[in-house]
């Protein structure tokens, strides 16, 4: 760990505790700060707080003062979920309190140099793919942020010889200064968490915060075939690796029907993908790209891409059962997240859909609809699902009760060579606590088919 003495003797607030704010307490105090947490549960029902007390932190817990900021704070570090219309951010950025996130805190501690891996589809496979293609290449990584452990706990212990490897949302990123990976990906970016930022520009520029410090002895990997990425990526000082499915290109990565290309030459053949779908070919490109600027073997990544058969609940193959290819994409809580999973396939899919009504139309589906032969639907909206996938001429259907109903409904309507997809297109708990655990529930059913 770097000892910085930044945070030496200053007085700090920590807003909102969690996992992040937890770790964030323990580096400050660490580091010498007078550190202050705030955080809204109860003090008696909160067992982080009370060992924080126990270390001599000063905790306020159960409410947020009015008059929290007159204590003389000289910064904030905020839980990434509470949003910039907090009253007391608000404040403090107005008296000219900084006010940043975890990942600040772990890149001014680090020995290790920082993959940061950003966008709002794919971060966690290509997180997770960088990180097993540099396990394999004996290359020392650690995987930090949204999956693994808290990025400041991860960089504390982490050493130069070492590199972390970590997700990051755009929440993270608004409360940066001087955090800067030497590898930045950003694998795309669409309209999502506008309740947090208020707009698809704003939501953009605090995905972009990623490079803002890079300079060209720096990397930022890029999907060029989405233009808004293209177009911010071009205001970047990073050295720029674009990516690309579209064909072959002299510059960066990309792929046709059969070949990866490294500046326009062959790299890898994709017949050893195992991994299905566009979206994941985009992951994987990006993946390849990070490991191949660290300098992994080339026969490290490829054992990987043999081998990888997809994060936990994103399109993640769970078994073949009497000719048929189960998928668990549980995590597919939207429509468009449910038509990239579509359109892994050319097989015939009994696709098992349905859950949390939010009213939204599964219109956006339509056209991915083509390969879908029959639909299981189950939870709040099953019967919404059904008339829509009967406007889309989809023969055969049924409806479940819970998971492991639409599990035995699904096998029953399937032949030899169909893909059985659990892909909802909707959130989980109208009758699940997560995706997770509706996921888990899936594979559970699908392993006890005979």
């Amino acid at each position: 760990m770097i000892h910085t003495t930044k945070f030496q003797h200053k007085k700090v607030l920590v807003l909102g505790l969690a996992k992040s704010g937890v770790a964030a307490s323990m580096l400050l105090h660490k580091l010498g700060a007078f550190v202050t947490v705030n955080d809204a549960k109860p003090f008696e029902e909160n067992p982080d707080a009370q060992n924080l007390l126990k270390m001599g932190i000063t905790v306020i817990c159960g409410r947020h003062p009015e008059d929290l900021l007159d204590e003389g704070f000289e910064l904030v570090v905020k839980n990434p979920g509470i949003p910039y219309t907090n009253s007391i951010v608000k404040d403090a950025l107005k008296k000219n309190i900084p006010v940043i996130t975890e990942i600040e805190l772990a890149y001014l501690v680090s020995e290790a140099p920082m993959i940061g891996i950003t966008g709002t589809n794919g971060k966690t496979t290509t997180t997770t793919l960088i990180f097993e293609m540099l396990k394999a290449g004996n290359r020392k990584p650690k995987i930090a942020g949204n999956i693994g452990t808290v990025a400041c706990g991860v960089a504390e212990n982490a050493s130069i010889d070492e590199v972390i490897v970590t997700e990051l949302s755009s929440f993270q990123l608004m409360g940066i200064e001087q955090f800067k990976p030497k590898i930045a990906v950003l694998t795309n970016l669409y309209d999502a968490h506008l309740d947090y930022h208020g707009t698809f520009e704003e939501y953009a520029k605090a995905k972009f915060g990623i490079t803002k410090n890079q300079t060209e002895e720096d990397y930022l990997i890029f999907n060029k075939d989405q233009d808004v990425v293209a177009d911010w990526a071009s205001k970047s000082n990073a050295t720029k690796i674009p990516f690309s499915i579209k064909g072959r290109m002299k510059e960066g990565i990309s792929a046709d029907d059969s070949m990866i290309y490294w500046e326009g030459e062959p790299f890898i053949h994709r017949e050893l993908i195992a991994l299905p779908g566009k979206h994941n070919l985009q992951n994987i490109l990006a993946a390849i790209a990070a490991c191949n600027i660290y300098g992994c073997d080339k026969s490290a990544m490829e054992e990987v891409l043999k081998n990888f058969s997809g994060v936990r609940h994103r399109t993640q193959f769970v078994r073949e059962w009497k000719g048929r290819k189960i998928y668990n994409d549980s995590k597919a809580t939207n429509c468009l997240a449910t038509k990239v999973a579509l359109e892994a396939f050319h097989q015939p899919i009994v696709l098992i859909a349905g859950g949390l009504d939010r009213g939204h139309s599964f219109e956006e589906l339509r056209e991915a609809m083509k390969n879908v032969k029959a639909v299981v639907a189950l939870g709040e909206t099953k019967h919404r699902f059904i008339e829509f996938a009967k406007s889309c001429n989809v023969k055969k259907w049924d409806i479940a009760t819970n998971i492991e109903e639409a599990v035995e409904k699904a096998a029953q309507l399937s032949e030899n060579g169909d893909v059985i997809l659990l892909s909802p297109a909707c959130a989980s708990w109208d009758q699940y606590k997560s995706f997770e655990v509706r996921g888990d529930l899936f594979i559970e059913a699908a392993m006890k088919l005979s």
